[in-house]
């Protein structure tokens, strides 16, 4: 076994990475970003070291620095969690060349196969595992889209190579939005993949998102984990996950497993992974189970730990996370297939720092003024964040994850109930009120809903009433108030290292220039001012109305230059934020006097855009 772990990855999976290399008797190591400095996983791991700025660019994506922080820590092994760069084949390469340190996933080629969906399409169609028609090579030219869509018909899904969880994917209704979904899946593709190629997939207009856990070692062993049901999604972001599956008979859940298993041998695949599939439904009434002669349907594998594995942890009794430190260092699985029993029902609740009320639009700040998780039986937490913390809002909102355990399905729903009733979080939005919604639900709560409910069918109104029921306060002058701190952390040579001077009732510590050293950036407590604000206050160099960011994100696109005219309502820019593409319009004509943002830029909240005259 390993003797230190870095974990490049921050929040709840990199504690979860973390607790596994605990109970193992093996060290860990955080990386975090300037943003994360005070965040919960570098709380909790034994040393962590500082990898760049806020934007995860310049940190967590910064394939150098973490490999240098390895060196520099003299970790053995690098652990990705999930996210970031935890399938980015040529950094599971860089890993694999990098002396004394092993990768803790599958190996690069076999990320890079199966991380491109072309690829592994072509592989699985080779192990008879049933595949959605489409096509086997990048599609470059809007013609290719038509052809298809004239011989399979419309909706078409294009994807992007690399994609997953919905990003790179884009929907075509109809011939005349080809070009511009076309165009906007391979912008999607390189911004967040670094690679715009796509490919296209007839749409399955109603199907039921059923996946595989598996966990496979160097010696040719492949076990599947059973299924999880993941049906329930917005915008094709799954929200509440589950297993196994309220819709599937044994025949057709054996069927898919064996599938799985057999897709991931013929790819010479080892460590864990997940195998997707879409299952279309059928005619059928509440408590009637989808047979084996339904059609299911391979989609991707993601080659890495994904967030629902705590679901299959759950009803199997198996650390799954344990099990891919126990493969990187060559050990053989210890169980057989058969081995492998499903007890009971588990659901996942994805706790996420966003009001469902308004579109579930992601929060853009905020101090944890309460934080009171549940417990109890059958009552799972993976979190990061303590009470007090601040909301960090430069990466993804989900902060938490609320996982039940039960004898059935039934049970489980009631304990998710209870639990989530618990849940007391004051300080900033969450979508608990939606969750507690959805388990009243009857669509949810008889096993009926498939991927499309949540966008297509759910009545707003019900959202809106389950927040207005449940939800909480939030504040918006936190960092108005006075904070008096005695907790210091301090950087040598990029190594974090902790000092707790602790004051109750004292006035705040004045932080001067610190003497010696190379004069370079120095942590700052939080409201000491420390962070570069450009020096200008952000105000506009140019006369006219100010077009700002309304959240945090990346420039995806840029539509105007100066002297451009525009109409109120175009479309100036494309802000990405929370794996969404956020169109930002102008909201009164004239001429563009300052354009003040370039294409690949990260921008705040209330940061100027344009100025429109």
């Amino acid at each position: 076994m390993f003797d230190k772990v870095l974990v490049a990855n921050r929040g709840e999976i990199a504690v979860r990475v973390m607790r596994a290399c605990e109970e193992l008797g093996v060290e860990t190591v955080a990386v975090y970003s300037e943003a994360d400095k005070h965040s919960g996983h570098v709380r909790y791991a034994d040393e962590a070291y500082n990898v760049g700025p806020a934007r995860a660019a310049d940190s967590y994506l910064d394939q150098e620095a973490i490999v240098d922080a390895a060196r520099q820590a003299d970790a053995d092994a690098i652990h990705p969690g999930y996210g970031f760069l935890a399938e980015n084949a040529d950094f599971a390469a860089r890993v694999e060349a990098a002396d004394g340190i092993t990768w803790v996933g599958p190996e690069s080629d076999s990320m890079e196969s199966l991380g491109e969906k072309t690829k592994a399409r072509t592989i699985m169609s080779s192990a008879d595992v049933p595949i959605v028609p489409g096509t086997t090579d990048p599609v470059t030219e809007p013609e290719q889209v038509h052809e298809f869509g004239d011989e399979n018909g419309y909706p078409i899904a294009i994807k992007a190579e690399g994609g997953g969880g919905g990003r790179g994917m884009k929907i075509v209704e109809s011939p005349d939005e080809v070009e511009d979904q076309l165009e906007s899946a391979k912008r999607e593709g390189e911004a967040y993949f670094s690679n715009d190629s796509v490919y296209l997939e007839r749409y399955l207009e109603n199907p039921r998102h059923i996946e595989v856990q598996i966990i496979a070692d160097h010696h040719g062993n492949v076990r599947h984990l059973g299924e999880r049901d993941c049906s329930l999604q917005r915008r094709h972001q799954k929200v509440i996950e589950e297993g196994p599956s309220p819709a599937l008979s044994d025949e057709l859940r054996e069927e898919i497993g064996e599938a799985a298993r057999r897709g991931v041998s013929e790819a010479g695949y080892y460590n864990a992974g997940t195998v997707e599939f879409l299952v279309e439904e059928q005619d059928r009434e509440p408590g009637e189970l989808l047979g084996p002669d339904a059609d299911f349907y391979f989609l991707e594998v993601n080659t890495r730990i994904q967030v629902e594995h705590c679901v299959t942890e759950e009803i199997t009794g198996i650390d799954i996370v344990k099990w891919q430190l126990r493969v990187a260092a060559d050990e053989v699985l210890g169980f057989a297939q058969d081995d492998v029993t499903v007890d009971g029902h588990a659901i996942e609740f994805r706790i996420n720092a966003e009001n469902a009320a308004d579109d579930f639009a992601p929060a853009t700040g905020g101090t944890l003024e309460t934080y009171d998780p549940p417990g109890g039986v059958g009552v799972r937490m993976d979190d990061a964040l303590r009470q007090g913390d601040e909301l960090v809002t430069d990466y993804d909102s989900m902060i938490a994850k609320l996982i039940v355990h039960a004898g059935d399905r039934e049970e489980a729903i009631e304990r998710g109930k209870r639990a989530l009733g618990e849940y007391d979080i004051e300080g900033i939005p969450t979508i608990v009120p939606f969750h507690r919604l959805m388990l009243t639900d009857d669509e949810f709560v008889q096993g009926m809903h498939t991927t499309k409910y949540l966008d297509e069918t759910l009545d707003p109104e019900r959202i809106d009433a389950a927040q207005e029921r449940w939800g909480t306060e939030t504040t918006s002058d936190a960092d108005d108030e006075e904070v008096t701190e005695r907790e210091f952390t301090v950087e040598v040579n990029g190594k974090r290292f902790d000092v707790e001077l602790e004051e109750r009732g004292a006035p705040p510590i004045e932080v001067g220039e610190v003497q010696g050293g190379d004069g370079g950036d120095r942590p700052q407590r939080p409201g000491s001012g420390g962070s570069d604000s450009g020096g200008d206050g952000g105000g506009a160099s140019a006369e006219g109305d100010e077009v700002t960011a309304e959240m945090q994100g990346t420039i995806l696109e840029v539509n105007v230059e100066e002297g451009d005219e525009v109409e109120a309502g175009d479309v100036v820019c494309v802000l990405e934020a929370m794996k969404m593409e956020n169109d930002i319009v102008a909201e009164r004509g004239g001429t563009v006097t300052q354009v003040a943002v370039g294409e690949g830029e990260s921008v705040d909240m209330g940061d100027l855009l344009f100025v429109v005259g």
